[in-house]
């Protein structure tokens, strides 16, 4: 896939990616949004590439109307080079679970322009993933979801999985999955400006 630095994006790219920006989250947080990207041709060409042997790129970047605009909808997308650790991860996921895992339309990656991106998330960071079903259940029971949350967690240290409930920051009626914000440089590009 070829990379894109950002910062090189059309200037109305750049005002809905905000490539490089820092983003405060809620308290005292602030964390920069991902500078490179992977940059998509088209709808077949994301259906085409395997992040890994069970997830396809097009799977962590469905995104629906509530894209904020519409040059958002088309092609060429940008997303986050991070997106390749989120499928390693969910790839690790998979075969613990040993079934198909199924993520939510907006569930992937979104734009910090995206009408659900006003409470900022790892999913603007291409780093996180709404499961909604696991092989023939579907994720909208307490038990359910602490059940897979609990697989989840014995990945590592470095995936979070959102308590159940319906309060924010809560989920009940999907896996919340997610690594932080975590930014990928690849060999060969730099972040200095």
């Amino acid at each position: 896939m070829k990379i894109v630095d950002g910062l090189t994006l059309s200037a109305e790219h750049r005002a809905l990616l905000k490539p490089g920006e820092m983003l405060a989250l809620a308290g005292p947080e602030i964390h920069q949004l991902p500078r490179f990207f992977y940059e998509i041709e088209s709808w077949q060409h994301a259906k085409e590439t395997q992040l890994t042997a069970h997830f396809t790129l097009s799977e962590l970047i469905t995104v629906d109307c509530r894209e904020a605009d519409l040059l958002l909808h088309r092609f060429p997308h940008y997303v986050p080079c991070a997106v390749t650790v989120l499928a390693r991860y969910l790839e690790d996921f998979r075969e613990r679970v040993d079934a198909p895992v199924c993520v939510a339309v907006n569930g992937g990656y979104r734009s910090p322009a995206h009408r659900l991106s006003g409470r900022p998330s790892p999913h603007l960071w291409a780093t996180a993933a709404n499961i909604y079903r696991i092989g023939d259940t579907w994720l909208d029971s307490q038990k359910a979801i602490e059940r897979y949350a609990r697989i989840a967690e014995s990945l590592g240290p470095d995936v979070y999985v959102r308590p159940y409930g319906p309060e924010p920051g809560e989920t009940d009626d999907h896996l919340h999955f997610d690594l932080g914000y975590l930014l990928c440089t690849r060999r060969g590009y730099s972040e200095a400006q």
